[in-house]
C-alpha cells in the first residue's frame, strides 16, 4: 500500500445524454468517467500516449481485470463531478487503482479497479507484463 501516491482530480460535466429517462447518471457512464480519469492519472504523471510506450516499453495500455463500486448518491443532468483518482498498492503485474467520485462535498460513489500493463501476445491478444519501473517512478 502507497499511503502517498500521487493524486490527480479529473472533471466530469454530466450532460443530458448521460442519463436515464429519470434524469440520473445512467451507471455505465461513471465506468467511462472513470476510465478516462484512469489514463488522465497517467498523462498527468508524466507517462507517455499508450501509442509511444508500445514502441518504447511494449506496453499498449492497462486494461481492467477487476471492479469494485459503491453508489451513495446519484447524479443528474448538470452536475460536475470531481475525480480523485489514486494507485494505493502496486503489485508485481497489476496495480490497484481508486476513485473518488463527488460533486462539491457531496460523495457520489468510491470505486477500486485492479488493472495491468498489457503488451501484445504473439498470435494475438494480450498479456500482462511486470510493472514498467520508469511509470511507476512518475506515478509515485
Amino acid at each position: 500500500m502507497s499511503s502517498n501516491s500521487k493524486e490527480i482530480t479529473y472533471t466530469a460535466r454530466v450532460e443530458f445524454g448521460d442519463c436515464d429517462p429519470a434524469g440520473i447518471v445512467w451507471f455505465p457512464n461513471f465506468f467511462r468517467w472513470i476510465d478516462a480519469a484512469s489514463r488522465h492519472f497517467f498523462a498527468e504523471c508524466g507517462v507517455p500516449r499508450w501509442e509511444e510506450t508500445a514502441q518504447t516499453l511494449g506496453v499498449i495500455g492497462t486494461p481492467l481485470v477487476d471492479t469494485h463500486t459503491r453508489f451513495v448518491k446519484a447524479a443528474s443532468y448538470g452536475d460536475t463531478l470531481q475525480i480523485a483518482v489514486r494507485i494505493t498498492e502496486w503489485r508485481d503485474k497489476s496495480f490497484v487503482q481508486t476513485y473518488r467520485v463527488t460533486r462539491g462535498d457531496e460523495l457520489i460513489l468510491e470505486c477500486e479497479e485492479v488493472r495491468i500493463f498489457a503488451a501484445k501476445r504473439e498470435g494475438g491478444g494480450i498479456r500482462a507484463v511486470p510493472i514498467p519501473p520508469a511509470i511507476r517512478a512518475l506515478c509515485d
